[in-house]
């Protein structure tokens, strides 16, 4: 059986024609919307949204092309761009009654909470980014032997038929090979969720490889205009990094702090999956952002 978050209802919503979220909603008070990343499902958040929806309504969705959540082929290349996928997430918000939200995302969900809050500022009231730089900042600091880590980036960035076939030959050795990679602690992913995982990235290749692939084409080319008209981030930003030290070899938070006038940049002690390995300092965080 699936695993789910324990206490949380399930529901199938319409965001866009033909496309449904899946999502695990719990909880009443100012509304809370989780985005996971990859190569995860909603699940990731399930012991910060568990302690969030003591005092908050807490949405836990399936992006698009993810989980359990519906994945339309990609069509004309917008199809996956975080653009789309964020007007996915303020459609869900609506649809379940919150007009105005807080926003958090890991990995590929914050690319997705970034251009929600970009495009939708008038519906984020606080926005948190767990372990990611924003697209356009991300390629720029990629370069050189170091940007070997990145190499699912460049392989899924190509134009479709090889990556696909690639990672659809060998599912569970490449999405694993992430989930081994970054994490410090094995065991805050166990056995069920891993499977979990695993299952959910197995029946999705398509639209990860999509997902990837927009972050290499729109998704830069929309960062540049909002970096062009000089769009920032209008709401109180926390943003939560893995703490490198000085390998990280950049400055994160100088990154960050040219989108977010209003930034918190904090680092956790763990590996990439922070919401799993260290949930009581980013729940802690998330709360500190909440009272901004």
């Amino acid at each position: 059986m699936t695993p789910v978050i324990p206490g949380f209802d399930y529901q199938r919503v319409p965001v866009a024609e033909g496309v449904f979220l899946h999502a695990a909603v719990a909880g009443s008070g100012p509304a809370v919307v989780l985005l996971h990343g990859f190569p995860q499902t909603h699940l990731m958040w399930r012991h910060v949204a568990a302690d969030l929806a003591a005092d908050h309504t807490v949405v836990c969705p399936d992006l698009r092309g993810y989980g359990a959540s519906d994945k339309p082929a990609e069509t004309d290349g917008t199809t996956y761009s975080k653009r789309t996928m964020a007007a996915d997430v303020a459609a869900l918000a609506r649809a379940l009654g919150h007009d105005r939200f807080a926003l958090a995302g890991h990995d590929r969900g914050a690319l997705v909470a970034l251009r929600a809050a970009l495009d939708h500022p008038e519906s984020i009231t606080h926005l948190s980014c767990l372990d990611v730089l924003p697209t356009l900042d991300m390629w720029d600091v990629m370069h050189g032997a170091t940007a070997a880590v990145g190499f699912h980036l460049y392989l899924m960035a190509q134009p479709p038929g090889l990556p696909e076939q690639m990672i659809a030959s060998c599912p569970d050795l490449f999405f694993g090979h992430f989930l081994d990679l970054w994490t410090t602690d094995p065991a805050a992913i166990p056995a069920d969720v891993r499977a979990a995982y695993l299952d959910a990235c197995r029946a999705a290749v398509p639209s990860i490889v999509a997902d990837y692939r927009a972050s290499a084409g729109i998704d830069v080319a929309h960062d540049q205009a909002d970096r062009a008209a000089g769009n920032r981030l209008r709401m109180p930003v926390t943003v939560l990094q893995q703490d490198w030290g000085a390998a990280l070899g950049y400055d994160a938070a100088a990154v960050w702090g040219a989108w977010a006038p209003d930034l918190r940049h904090l680092t956790v002690t763990s590996g990439h999956f922070m919401a799993e390995e260290a949930p009581a300092d980013v729940t802690e965080a998330l709360r500190e952002l909440l009272t901004r």
